[in-house]
């Protein structure tokens, strides 16, 4: 990549819009702004200021805007950096973009702007890879993950890990210089003792995937029962809107219906389906086996039945037949506004059930809880550092796989080249996640999926 180069995109989203965000980016950015810029000498003014004018070709007038500069270093890319507020009209956008690229500016490519902050330093590629998080998160808990990483949170503690490491890894590299005369510097109890300690913080920031996935990406979570236990009623009392119909005739709902619900900050998709009942026509089978399907993908199965009517018998042979693993099944006993309290007593009590009257909207907000805390339990912290990313799972993964290596090395009392290579791989994995070791390829990869503008 060029970084001589100045790069020119629309920041904002396309389309018609109130004002829209031109950005420039490169050593020429004030230069070539200027030259289609009537008011102030951008050249002569100080960063981080704003300047009302036109910009102009020749004599004719495209628009009027707002010019902002922030002058290298004090920037985003840390180059030199101009955004022009203009009119959202696409024609107007259109038009100062391709006079800015006619005097000097090429168009810039996905991700470039935050892969020139990666590159001078202004962001290690976690940070850089939490602002694409930060601009797709649609949740509180996901904005609050990115901004954690995007402050450095996660690179700050994979940072302190690669340093302890590095120190150990060089008194390793010393005995190799003095390799004939037997001695080592490094002392193998501590070294033993400090992958232990890593250890054991990589593999919580890898078990921490499972609640940082969760919370990127949503809880699939499915809606199941019999038919007429009252799964769509339940799932338009949790929407609070007439999302599904309802019906007292079994089988109304022949297709999965997918909403999305926020509780406290996590987006659960949930998923209403077909009654599990032996079908009637190949539509309805269909339907029931797609209720199946969905079930074997879900992370959260909310399971429905009527409580007037199911018998203990008939409960636990669903429960057996719709558990699988890895799944959180929680047992929703619906329409107890038709029983007596004595049968309300009969019926299961545990830390995965409830009893609730879709209907009548009774511990509807107590069964979100429920569904909040099977996803998320007690993990959620401020503090916590959370794994959202697959990528840096992998290099963690293989981060923990070197360490072991490491720890079997020195017990069997292995040379000290063996122990530096390991030591080297182990920095290797975790210096591909903060971009301390990168390749093109990894860059283009990850960069290439951010929006253009950003």
């Amino acid at each position: 990549m060029n970084n001589e180069e100045t790069i020119v995109a629309l920041a904002t989203p396309s389309g018609i819009g109130a004002i829209g965000v031109i950005r420039l980016s490169g050593p020429d950015a004030i230069t070539i702004a200027n030259r289609v810029f009537k008011g102030k000498d951008l050249g002569k003014e100080a960063s981080h200021t704003i300047h009302f004018g036109q910009i102009v070709e020749g004599d004719l007038v495209l628009d009027e805007v707002l010019v902002s500069l922030f002058i290298a270093p004090r920037s985003y890319t840390r180059e030199n950096v101009v955004e022009i507020s203009c009119h959202g009209s696409n024609y107007i956008i259109e038009s100062i973009i391709k006079l800015l690229i006619k005097n000097g500016a090429r168009s810039a490519k996905p991700g470039e702007f935050t892969l020139r902050a990666f590159l001078n330093g202004q962001l290690d590629l976690s940070q850089a890879e939490a602002v694409a998080d930060l601009i797709a998160s649609d949740s509180k808990a996901s904005q609050q993950v990115a901004m954690q990483q995007l402050r450095g949170g996660f690179s700050t503690q994979l940072q302190i890990l690669r340093d302890r490491l590095i120190t150990f890894a060089s008194l390793i590299e010393l005995e190799l210089d003095f390799s004939e005369e037997d001695v080592e510097f490094a002392n193998r109890d501590q070294l033993k003792q400090l992958i232990h300690d890593i250890a054991k913080i990589i593999s919580r920031l890898i078990e921490s995937f499972e609640l940082g996935n969760v919370i990127k990406n949503g809880v699939s979570t499915v809606i199941a029962g019999r038919p007429n236990a009252g799964k769509s009623t339940l799932l338009n009392a949790l929407l609070n809107e007439e999302r599904a119909i309802v019906s007292h005739i079994p089988g109304t709902t022949r297709d999965t219906i997918e909403e999305l619900l926020n509780i406290n900050g996590i987006n659960f998709r949930l998923i209403d389906t077909a009654g599990i009942r032996e079908a009637t026509d190949t539509i309805e089978q269909m339907g029931v086996e797609r209720t199946m399907e969905k079930i074997s993908q879900s992370a959260l199965l909310i399971y429905v039945f009527d409580a007037e009517k199911i018998t203990i018998e008939e409960l636990n042979n669903d429960i057996v037949n719709l558990q699988r693993p890895n799944i959180t099944m929680l047992l929703v006993a619906n329409k107890i506004d038709l029983l007596t309290e004595e049968e309300r007593v009969a019926l299961p009590h545990t830390d995965r059930s409830i009893l609730i009257s879709a209907k009548e909207k009774q511990h509807i907000d107590e069964l979100k809880n429920k569904v909040y805390y099977a996803a998320v339990k007690d993990k959620l912290s401020a503090d916590e550092t959370l794994v959202t990313n697959i990528r840096h799972l992998e290099a963690l993964q293989k981060t923990e796989e070197a360490l072991l290596r490491l720890l079997n090395g020195i017990d069997n009392q292995v040379t000290s080249d063996f122990l530096a290579m390991d030591i080297k791989q182990a920095l290797h994995y975790l210096g591909e996640i903060t971009g301390a070791v990168t390749t093109d390829d990894l860059l283009d990869n990850i960069f290439s999926k951010f929006c253009i503008g950003k």
